[in-house]
């Protein structure tokens, strides 16, 4: 069966997946509004359709903090790849390398940060962090990502307490992982799908979706920075919205899991194909040449 959006890699990869390994990934907090409301935003936003011009070419590159990427279309930090595909993160850093866009590695990778930058030498690489009381371990682990040419450091800021995961909890999933279990990488090398930790997923319930938060995020820091987007992002479309609403780019998280699952490296590969597809086509019935032509004025919050 082809594979032609986002849900069709969903629908698979949990036919693939263990039930714990798919609760462990599609699971949010408490009864998961939060996660549900992240998709369902974007539904409630409307494009207004521009024609009678010119999109015979159609530019979707952009840049992140000064460097070029193919499309606003990366990947977030998520934990533990090779819970769905025997060389992890390695298969995802190369379809990242391969599309010219940035992976964002996580503090909790199953592949050590060695092999991950020697899979894909030449790709764009941030860090993320989850900053640990111990400033040293800290500061060595920052070194550590600094040497191996990570660009960036994204740091967690919203897990002061592990969220309430009831799957987790079900299923009996530990989350007491720390930072300290990074100094050893061989842990990561043999990851069984019964060994868990916490994913980097909804930890909170009934908090403002993405997308809605997004416009006063963006408002608050008045283009001192550029603001990114993650969470609920399943098409093109959604993609023209958030940069409409003032998002720089967006990261995918699950997406990229339900591509790993179904075809490792080249299902990652076809879900950023999938969706840069998508939102070429989206600029295009917009009447947007480049991204520097997505407004505010093509998007209406729907009166339903």
């Amino acid at each position: 069966m082809s594979l032609v959006c986002l849900t069709d890699f969903q629908a698979h990869a949990r036919e693939q997946l263990s039930k714990s390994t798919r609760d462990f990934i599609e699971g949010g907090a408490d009864d998961s509004i939060t996660r549900d409301d992240n998709i369902a935003a974007f539904k409630r936003i409307r494009l207004r359709p521009r024609y009678l011009r010119d999109v015979s070419e159609v530019d979707t590159r952009t840049t992140i903090q000064g460097e070029e990427i193919s499309a606003p279309i990366c990947i977030a930090p998520t934990g533990f790849h090779c819970l769905v595909w025997p060389d992890g993160e390695m298969s995802t850093a190369r379809a990242a390398q391969a599309a010219g866009i940035c992976y964002i590695t996580s503090t909790f990778a199953s592949c050590s940060l060695e092999d991950i930058v020697i899979a894909a030498p030449e790709g764009l690489r941030w860090f993320q962090l989850y900053v640990h009381p111990d400033l040293q371990l800290n500061k060595q682990l920052i070194q550590r990502v600094e040497s191996l040419g990570f660009k960036a450091l994204v740091i967690t800021l919203d897990t002061p307490v592990c969220g309430n995961r009831r799957h987790d909890i079900r299923n009996q999933l530990r989350r007491n992982l720390t930072l300290t279990d990074l100094q050893s990488p061989k842990k990561f090398h043999s990851c069984h799908p019964r060994w868990r930790a916490m994913a980097q997923s909804q930890l909170t319930t009934t908090s403002t979706s993405q997308i809605d938060a997004l416009t006063e995020v963006v408002a608050a820091v008045k283009g001192k920075i550029e603001v990114y987007l993650d969470g609920g992002v399943r098409t093109g479309n959604d993609v023209l919205k958030a940069l409409a609403l003032g998002a720089k780019c967006i990261f995918l998280g699950r997406p990229i899991l339900w591509g790993l699952a179904c075809k490792g490296e080249h299902g990652v590969k076809e879900v950023l194909n999938i969706l840069t597809n998508e939102f070429h086509t989206s600029m295009a019935l917009t009447g947007c040449r480049s991204v520097a032509e997505i407004n505010r004025n093509l998007v209406q919050f729907s009166r339903l």
